[in-house]
């Protein structure tokens, strides 16, 4: 068949037997991932992050990030389902991760566009919860008023 092979067949996926092709699996599928593996794996390489970068490098990355996504919008949805809304925003992801202890510390200084802030009121600011006080200047206002109006009058 080959003009320098003679009846030799194509090495290959499928061996030397020339029989017809396997189907390709990518890595992310053999690793049970939804993020990509090879482009991972390329982006390290292009990155020039190190001379060499070992086969298990790009899925062990690939599955640290998956991870890393799915608690964020896992805490996320959760944020969202709290509001009441069915759509995550950026606000909704910036309340998960600024509410969860580890994300807040790995993402301290990062700014999420749209996110806002936190809701907190220095306690300082609030006004000043006093059962007593409250109690005794509720039933004296009103008799304050009376008194001061025959005076006016």
């Amino acid at each position: 068949m080959d003009a320098a092979g003679g009846g030799k067949a194509k090495k290959g996926a499928a061996g030397r037997k020339g029989g017809p092709r396997k189907k390709a699996v990518t890595r992310s599928v053999r690793a049970g991932l939804q993020f990509p593996v090879g482009r991972i794996g390329r982006y390290l390489k292009k990155g020039r992050y190190s001379q060499r970068v070992g086969t298990g490098a790009p899925v062990y990355l690939a599955a640290v990030l998956e991870y890393l996504a799915a608690e964020v919008l896992e805490l996320a949805g959760n944020a969202a389902r709290d509001n009441k809304k069915n759509r995550i925003v950026p606000r909704h992801v910036l309340l998960a991760i600024r509410n969860d202890e580890e994300l807040g510390k790995l993402l301290a200084g990062v700014t999420i566009a749209s996110g806002g802030v936190l809701p907190n009121i220095n306690p300082v600011l609030l006004p000043k919860k006093s059962g007593k006080s409250d109690a005794a200047d509720t039933p004296k206002s009103p008799s304050k008023k009376s008194a001061k109006s025959p005076k006016k009058d």
